[in-house]
């Protein structure tokens, strides 16, 4: 059995022991550390990936129905709680509604991608705005309906600030992605540095080199 095939397994035994004994989708971590969620733009384009722990995943599915109760009835074992989280319309209607981007006030049409590697790179989404990206209001409140204290960390690529804090009282931040610590202007400006030192160095060695002939 690979990595990702026991992190499955783990997934739905916990979420059959988490619906059966404590019947709280809060049982998971919102005290720990927080989501991860990464943002790139590629032109009008945007990617975000939300990638929660494996219980926190539990939590979620339990709470929108994607496990069964054992309690109230039988409980399907052909498929794991990986899988059963990826066939929820419950799911990936949540992750649309709660993960989204707007761009001058005008929401950008979002995509949510297959779930086939939820676990090894959680939920993907992609959004297309309606103009090239400067920039946008990213809003991102998954799980803290469950409960409060959870927080994600969203980290976006060349883009003020580099990391958002999301809290259940702060979903939404304003990014700027016009704004590169290391784009093509500054690279072209170390550049054109470059070469004038490069034309400093060699005028000074061309006078020294006069200067000392000028002596003899």
């Amino acid at each position: 059995m690979n990595h990702r095939s026991s992190l499955a397994g783990m997934l739905f035994a916990a979420g059959v022991t988490l619906v059966a004994t404590t019947g709280a989708p809060a049982a998971a971590h919102p005290f720990g550390p927080p989501t991860l969620a990464r943002v790139a733009v590629d032109g009008a384009r945007v990617d975000i990936s939300w990638q929660p722990a494996e219980d926190d995943w539990v939590a979620l599915g339990q709470s929108l129905g994607a496990f069964e109760d054992p309690t109230t009835g039988p409980v399907a074992t052909q498929l794991t709680g990986e899988q059963k989280l990826q066939g929820s319309t419950a799911v990936r209607d949540y992750l649309r509604e709660r993960i989204t981007v707007s761009q001058d006030g005008q929401p950008c049409r979002g995509e949510l991608q297959p779930l086939d590697a939820l676990l090894a790179q959680g939920a993907r989404l992609t959004f297309d705005c309606p103009a090239p990206v400067s920039t946008l209001d990213i809003t991102v409140t998954a799980l803290t309906d469950l409960n409060p204290a959870y927080r994600t960390v969203l980290r976006a690529e060349s883009a003020t600030p580099a990391e958002s804090l999301y809290t259940a009282t702060d979903g939404t931040h304003q990014v700027d992605f016009s704004r590169s610590g290391g784009g093509p202007a500054p690279a072209a400006g170390l550049a054109v540095g470059i070469t004038a030192a490069g034309g400093l160095g060699a005028l000074l060695l061309v006078l020294s080199r006069r200067r000392t002939r000028s002596t003899r």
